[in-house]
């Protein structure tokens, strides 16, 4: 598959070539790691040709790929230099949104482009961290908007939940529990599961210990998650443990992970909210209109 270059292509590239490191890039582009890994197969396919040689243990550039990184960085170096003159010029603004990390809804593809065209005389920066930070960076005035995991501590701003995913169970296809097609959190008692730190979420974590204790589960163990998430898929394709994760990731495929609802549907799920600041009421329409989703229906994750 051909198709023309662009912008973004290059710079996950050139981010990617200079650290050989998928997880330091991804930090370094406020990414989470499966939509970079994503994005580089796609501009490999785009090129039809191999850009990185890639191990469990390294990652090293091809012929191609080193063919292709002094051109994508002198591209990148003009390109930076245009902005630069033009907004200089003419005192173009900047609208910086924020995109959580803790799940990828479909729709988050391409929104940099709908949001570029709700506003066609700003740039348009997209920003990816963990929903407290993006919270942080609204009340501070860094970021004008941010969409946000819930729950997440927002007092002071506004929040409007716009869609709600529930969390699925991730366990290898050979454990006697993937035989059922719908398990309830009460049947992995005994189980070893892998689970996210508080600190990283400290809301959302509190509210799921406690449907946890409702519904009785008692894990064997605890293990902490690993933050790249095709990491964290390997150890559960290895055995090592079950993973809790949101719908959305059952577009990550891997081989000999399957993935099970839970009975306890949306009891057990996490939102996803525009967070803006007090005074921040204008953006909300146009905002709420580049995600495409309705405006008057939480979307479900077990449809």
């Amino acid at each position: 598959m051909n198709g023309p270059l662009d912008s973004r292509a290059l710079r996950l590239f050139v981010a990617v070539a200079r650290t050989l490191n998928f997880r330091q890039a991804a930090e370094m582009l406020h990414l989470s790691q499966p939509p970079l890994s994503r994005a580089i197969r796609e501009l490999e396919l785009r090129l039809g040709v191999g850009l990185f040689e890639r191990n469990t243990r390294s990652v090293a550039l091809t012929a191609a790929g080193a063919l292709l990184l002094p051109r994508a960085e002198h591209i990148l170096r003009l390109l930076d230099e245009a902005h630069t003159a033009v907004t200089a010029a003419h005192g173009a603004t900047t609208l910086r949104i924020g995109l959580t990390t803790a799940l990828e809804p479909p729709w988050f593809d391409g929104l940099g482009e709908r949001l570029q065209a709700q506003w066609p005389q700003a740039h348009v920066e997209l920003c990816f961290a963990s929903s407290p930070q993006l919270v942080r960076q609204v009340r501070s005035g860094r970021l004008q908007a941010a969409f946000i995991a819930l729950p997440t501590e927002s007092q002071g701003l506004q929040v409007e939940e716009l869609e709600r995913y529930a969390l699925y169970a991730a366990l290898p296809c050979a454990h006697p529990l993937a035989r059922h097609k719908r398990l309830r959190l009460a049947q992995l008692s005994q189980q070893t599961l892998f689970w996210f730190e508080r600190r990283r979420q400290p809301a959302f974590h509190d509210h799921c210990q406690a449907v946890f204790k409702r519904s009785g589960l008692q894990a064997r163990q605890w293990l902490t998650e690993a933050m790249e998430h095709h990491v964290l898929l390997a150890e559960v394709a290895a055995g090592k443990g079950i993973a809790l994760l949101p719908s959305t990731f059952r577009a990550l495929r891997r081989q000999g992970v399957a993935y099970r609802p839970l009975a306890e549907g949306l009891e057990l799920s996490v939102g996803i909210g525009l967070c803006l600041p007090p005074t921040g009421s204008a953006l909300r329409g146009p905002l709420r209109s580049a995600s495409g989703l309705p405006q008057s229906r939480l979307a479900q994750s077990e449809t």
